[in-house]
């Protein structure tokens, strides 16, 4: 109170004099009494945080979740088990397709690869689709639920075009040829809500609000893929055996068992999930950014991004706030409020909160890094196909009386995915995060680049070892090679994999908005099929530019005569160009920024590449 005010007080009242007086005594007294009040609903607040799950997910009755019963590794192991048994039964049908092409259908060499590169194109890029409804109308839970009924419907198809005798390939080919198609294309579908959901899915078991459970989630993804890989493992070993010895209906009733008991369990676990509510098409709030931007083209830009229009209320609580960025800012003009409008400037066709331009923002910025990873794509390709079909000419006895499945053979890159991808969990980022002080260690699309220039030096050992092979071949006399040569380039293989694939599911989860986590995945998955149909194309330009004049293609029917070495060089190549382009794009990439109140950190360092937060 100031020297006047006491004055005044002190003549209208004469007690007022010892009221000014004990004046700072009371103010002290009040703020100690407010600063008390404060902590104790912060310690309140933490309390809560504890015990409540406090983002947009909810429990199975709809209510927010109880963190000691909900989420965390006590939900994702039911849904890591379902993921288990899709990649068994996937790759025990994708890494045996080619055989089945040639010596069952009967199909030459470059026709059955490219109808295997449009299976995996299409298997791949579904996700996108699955994605896009499980996020926006049939939530996570329900996709995957539904796209495993599929998945066990294509499987029951194979089974029947299999073992039905009057279905078999001698009887009906055409017949034959029709169901087994319609099967492996139901496959598809399955795979196309089920893979985005699920990973998604089990994402959500972790909050990232939760420090503990913002750590485990950065592990999920790798013991995510670590559980991929024995899925994978198994199927190209005891199903591709059961395949070979026992017969191909047989092995396929198998898998349709097992995809069974797992959705059994998978649903069993439904109490423990926490489940995000679908709210719509997740792509309506980034065109209206869009429009809102286009509209006020011509407006300034204000100087000050406070200026800005934000959404600060109670009811925005669950959903999380981005920081302002400085890239792509003509974007910024969807969040200006125009000067002397009315009610109408503020619907969302002609308003959007930073956030809303923010996440748009981080959605063009991935365009770029998705068209960068295609070639590493289309390495990888040729693992299930090509590699797989090298190994069927090669000498694959391992004893004397042992012979190894040519599909068995992609069990080496899936060994070496495990290998690295618990090696770079245990060992690699500790050590990291003690040098870096950061949470990840390195940043995502670091990650990413290591793993793309693993798969160049794939290409190069694969080409270096086709051309012995090839030398061998033209001796008369001579042993075919043993297969155990083709073990350098299925290892670098998975260790690309090990670092690209599972850095670019975290970016792709990570980094979209998140009511898009699930068409995130598909945007991961899509990256391999795209690079599968990519491949395709270069294969038909090859065997177009190679056979002009009568030369001899570089696709012959046989593979003694074809030159798959120069295919692969080839796609060194292009890999390491483009590695030089990702490498400019990823330097100019900006991550992830959260609005929380009162910290403020630094994506680099402290996260390597998840969220950045910044002050409120």
């Amino acid at each position: 109170m100031n020297n006047a005010g006491t004055q005044l007080l002190a003549q209208t009242n004469p007690s007022s004099s010892s009221l000014a007086k004990g004046a700072r005594p009371h103010r002290l007294l009040s703020e100690c009494l407010v600063a008390r009040m404060e902590k104790k609903s912060f310690e309140v607040g933490v309390e809560d945080h504890e015990v409540w799950v406090d983002d947009s997910s909810v429990d199975h009755r709809g209510r927010s979740p109880s963190r000691a019963t909900t989420g965390s590794w006590k939900a994702a192991m039911f849904i890591i088990l379902i993921e288990f048994s899709e990649r068994l039964s996937y790759f025990g049908i994708a890494t045996s397709l080619m055989i089945y092409l040639t010596k069952v259908l009967q199909e030459e060499m470059k026709v059955a690869a490219k109808n295997a590169n449009y299976w995996m194109s299409v298997t791949t890029l579904m996700p996108l689709l699955g994605g896009f409804l499980a996020d926006g109308y049939l939530g996570r839970f329900s996709t995957v639920v539904v796209s495993t009924a599929v998945y066990l419907m294509g499987l029951t198809v194979l089974a029947t075009a299999q073992l039905a005798p009057g279905l078999k390939p001698d009887r009906s080919p055409r017949l034959h040829e029709a169901l087994f198609f319609v099967g492996i294309y139901l496959v598809s579908v399955g795979t196309g809500g089920h893979k985005p959901a699920l990973e998604s899915f089990g994402a959500d078991q972790f909050d990232e609000a939760h420090a503990a459970e913002r750590v485990q989630k950065m592990s999920f993804f790798n013991w995510w893929n670590c559980a991929l890989c024995s899925g994978v493992l198994l199927g190209v070993t005891a199903i591709v055996y059961a395949q070979e010895r026992v017969g191909w209906g047989a092995a396929t009733v198998v898998l349709a068992a097992v995809m069974a008991a797992s959705l059994a369990v998978f649903l069993a676990g439904r109490r423990s999930y926490r489940y995000r509510v679908p709210k719509g098409s997740p792509l309506t709030p980034l065109l209206q950014v869009l429009v809102a931007a286009f509209r006020k083209r011509r407006l300034p830009l204000p100087a000050d991004a406070a200026e800005l229009y934000e959404v600060r209320t109670p009811q925005s609580g669950k959903k999380r706030l981005l920081c302002h960025t400085y890239q792509l800012r003509f974007l910024d003009r969807a969040a200006i409020v125009e000067p002397g409008a009315g009610e109408e400037a503020f619907g969302p066709w002609r308003l959007a909160t930073v956030t809303q331009v923010e996440e748009t923002k981080l959605v063009l910025a991935m365009v770029p890094i998705w068209v960068c990873t295609l070639p590493f794509g289309m390495a990888v390709a040729q693992v299930s196909t090509f590699f797989i079909k090298q190994g069927s000419v090669m000498d694959r006895h391992l004893g004397p009386h042992f012979e190894l499945p040519p599909a068995s053979i992609f069990a080496l890159s899936a060994i070496a995915m495990i290998a690295t991808v618990a090696a770079y969990d245990k060992a690699l980022v500790p050590y990291l995060r003690r040098a870096t002080g950061g949470e990840r260690g390195i940043s995502i699309l670091r990650r990413v680049g290591i793993g793309m220039a693993f798969a160049i030096a794939g290409m190069g050992v694969a080409a270096a070892v086709e051309r012995r092979r090839l030398l061998s071949s033209a001796e008369a006399a001579a042993q075919p090679p043993s297969v155990l040569w083709l073990v350098p380039q299925f290892a670098l293989m998975g260790v690309a994999d090990g670092f690209a694939l599972v850095g670019l599911q975290e970016y792709f989860y990570e980094q979209v908005p998140d009511g898009m986590r699930s068409l995130g995945i598909g945007l991961y998955l899509s990256v391999i099929g795209a690079g599968s149909f990519l491949s395709s194309l270069v294969i038909t330009a090859a065997d177009r530019a190679s056979s002009r004049g009568g030369r001899a293609s570089w696709f012959a029917k046989d593979l003694n005569h074809s030159r798959l070495d120069l295919f692969y060089w080839l796609l060194a190549c292009i890999g390491a160009v483009n590695l030089a382009f990702y490498a400019v794009v990823a330097t100019k990439c900006s991550y992830k920024q959260t609005v929380r109140a009162g910290r403020v950190g630094d994506d680099k360092s402290a996260a390597a590449a998840g969220d950045v937060e910044c002050a409120a």
